[in-house]
């Protein structure tokens, strides 16, 4: 099968002939829900009635199958269309470092950054220009991604702050979000690593929402000679405390897994079904990212293997049956090169946020596609690339969640009644070609 697309007069992608088995098996199959159903311990009316699946009906499905894969990916899709649509949606987004100082020493990470000459932090002027900027190239939301409390570890950091006014990094990443909201046409949304209750009660009164990542629930991982051992903050207790005080106060939320850093397939789908068990007593998850492991240069894990891509579709799809249709689930476009559009295929109905002005500060090597790009790859699979805000349209519509008084009045300017965001989508789009 030939798939080709023309960016900028570039052919970026020529061909998808290795994969033609898997694709003439995902198009061929005359009853999905039965052959499924055959070949794993799923019972036949639960996923005719697209119910999110139990860790007894996933037991047979842990490890990845290539000869099972087209038919999990075809009923993740099934699951996907039956309440999504046709539509496959992504932020346009800034991304913004407050701060790349960090307490944590992940094993993976190049984000993190020692103390040298320059400033620990973005100025309050200096995100203001980008933010900006980035709305006057039809950005929506303003991405705030920073180390984790570097002022507990770097004098420079605490020194910083004082000196500026401020008790600490979450108080001036406050300041900062609070800026970009009256200041230009941006949301913010915030990753700043773990927070006390009283910490997301002061946040949420500037960001439409907020984000950390479970990555994994292995304790395994927090061992010596680990990715998580000198990162207390990845610790899984930690992080389930977090996104279960969120919950409690009904702030969307974004988490996800992190795949291929030294968990099995077993820990990989007790994390997923741990974010259901969460997001079922409180019903505030906004979004699921299934992300990639990519090993990177002066890093501990420089040499170590990244999971395949079919292991990737493996786990999204997995994902869309365990946490059901209705559920938002990203897979980041820019981290499995010319093979993204095919996620489509594994039941994702988000890009996430997307960039036509910053790079991806966390995957510096992994540039994002361009808007045409992502356009074109969507619609080959028969979707409408739709931009949203920081938090999904079906989020905003049901009314579930706890927004302040200064995000509310706001979003009354900036979304239609459908939740999606009033902007020009053709300006948009060949303004990004």
């Amino acid at each position: 099968m030939l798939w080709l697309i023309e960016t900028d007069k570039i052919m970026i992608l020529k061909t998808v002939s290795k994969n033609k088995k898997f694709l003439d098996k995902f198009e061929n199959i005359s009853d999905p829900y039965e052959s499924l159903s055959k070949i794993s311990s799923i019972n036949y009316e639960k996923l005719v009635q697209h119910k999110p699946l139990s860790p007894s009906d996933i037991s047979s499905l842990i490890i990845p199958s290539p000869e099972k894969l087209p038919y999990v990916c075809k009923v993740a899709s099934m699951y996907r269309d039956s309440e999504k649509g046709k539509k496959i949606t992504f932020s346009p987004k800034v991304f913004i470092p407050l701060t790349q100082l960090c307490k944590d020493k992940c094993g993976y990470c190049t984000f993190r950054k020692e103390p040298d000459n320059q400033e620990p932090y973005l100025s309050i002027d200096s995100v203001v220009n980008l933010a900006k900027k980035a709305s006057e190239l039809g950005c929506l939301e303003a991405l705030f991604t920073l180390g984790e409390r570097p002022e507990s570890v770097y004098p420079q950091a605490k020194k910083w702050l004082k000196k500026k006014g401020f008790q600490s990094t979450l108080d001036y990443l406050f300041h900062a979000c609070s800026n970009v909201l009256d200041n230009s046409s941006l949301f913010p949304h915030s990753n700043p690593g773990n927070m006390t209750k009283q910490e997301m009660i002061k946040l949420k009164e500037v960001n439409l929402s907020l984000g950390l990542m479970l990555e994994s629930t292995s304790e395994r991982l927090t061992q010596l000679n680990n990715p998580h051992f000198l990162a207390p903050s990845k610790w899984p207790k930690v992080r389930k405390k977090m996104l279960n005080i969120s919950g409690s106060l009904r702030i969307p939320f974004t988490t996800g897994i992190l795949i291929g850093i030294g968990e099995t397939f077993s820990e990989r789908i007790d994390s997923l079904f741990t974010i259901k068990e969460i997001d079922s007593k409180f019903n505030h998850i906004n979004e699921i990212i299934i992300q990639n492991f990519v090993p990177k240069f002066n890093t501990p894990m420089k040499n170590y293997p990244k999971p395949t891509f079919e292991e990737l579709l493996w786990a999204t799809a997995l994902s869309r049956l365990i946490l059901g249709p209705k559920k938002n689930i990203q897979v980041p476009p820019n981290l499995t090169n010319k093979n993204f559009p095919l996620l489509i295929l594994s039941g994702i109905n988000d890009w996430g946020g997307v960039s036509p002005i910053t790079i991806d500060f966390v995957n510096p090597e992994s540039p994002w596609p361009t808007i045409k790009t992502l356009k074109e790859s969507t619609e080959f699979f028969g979707f409408e690339l739709t931009p949203r805000l920081a938090t999904h349209p079906d989020m905003l519509k049901e009314n579930k969640i706890n927004l302040s008084k200064r995000i509310q009045k706001k979003l009354k300017q900036s979304i239609n009644s459908d939740g999606f965001p009033k902007i020009n989508k053709g300006y948009y789009e060949n303004y990004h070609s």
